[in-house]
């Protein structure tokens, strides 16, 4: 059973999902980030693939990227530094990005890598429906790789539940319109759609992200889901001198 699917069972609520931008803050940091994360509670890590051009990211995401990519991050790098990454990591581990650095790097051989290393599922938020069934699929269920789907309070009816149908893992709930990192927190329009959601009695699991930054607002997004996700929060916190110790000490507050 893959790790992801796993975890839904053994814990099906107040899932951690923490993210981070591969190379970022430093080019070298993303495996002892993800031991960090693992050590420090998170169940699971999502780990950005840097972008010149990302769709939906906010201020500091983007500024994440452009520093990552700045100090050498690459596709190909990465997979270098994840080759170890099973030998020391345990919990889940999803990448996510823009679909052109796979075209760039060959949507085979990046899968077959993916399942080399031992990545558990992707997140390609800008991959068609139609071309992930026709082209992508075959290939992620040959490698054992999970695709999880991008919802949003204006994603229709008919269309979420077509990605319950498709997606594998968890369906990633977006829970505003805006860029990531908002702090506007959990607003009463955003619950009214999380309990939209809920009463359509969806099949797979859900996290919730965006806008998501502390234990409170972690605390209430898993009332309405399976868990959520931490980013920006989480990248603001390990930009520092001791990146790892900077996990540790957000997970902390976030978790106890």
């Amino acid at each position: 059973m893959n790790r992801l699917e796993k975890l839904f069972i053994d814990k099906p609520k107040e899932v951690l999902n923490i993210y981070f931008t591969a190379g970022f803050p430093n080019l070298d940091s993303t495996i002892p980030l993800l031991e960090a994360a693992q050590e420090g509670g998170a169940d699971l890590v999502e780990i950005g693939m840097p972008f010149s051009d990302p769709v939906v990211d906010g201020e500091t995401i983007q500024k994440a990227n452009i520093r990552a990519l700045n100090n050498g991050m690459s596709v190909a790098l990465l997979f270098e530094h994840l080759k170890e990454m099973r030998s020391k990591v345990n919990i889940p581990i999803i990448l996510m990005g823009d679909i052109n650095p796979v075209f760039q790097f060959g949507v085979a051989e990046f899968c077959q890598k993916c399942e080399e290393v031992g990545v558990d599922g992707l997140i390609l938020p800008n991959l068609p429906m139609a071309e992930y069934l026709e082209d992508f699929k075959p290939l992620f269920d040959k490698h054992g790789l999970l695709n999880i789907f991008l919802i949003t309070p204006q994603t229709s009816e008919e269309r979420i539940r077509e990605i319950d149908e498709y997606s594998s893992g968890f369906v990633y709930m977006v829970s505003s319109a805006s860029t990531t990192g908002s702090t506007s927190g959990i607003t009463e329009e955003m619950k009214g759609y999380f309990d939209r959601v809920n009463k359509m009695n969806l099949k797979i699991p859900r996290l919730i992200g965006f806008g998501i930054k502390d234990k409170e607002t972690f605390k209430e997004a898993s009332q309405y889901a399976n868990g959520a996700i931490i980013g920006s929060a989480f990248i603001r916190a390990i930009d520092c001198e001791e990146p790892t110790e900077g996990a540790k000490a957000f997970l902390n507050e976030v978790l106890n």
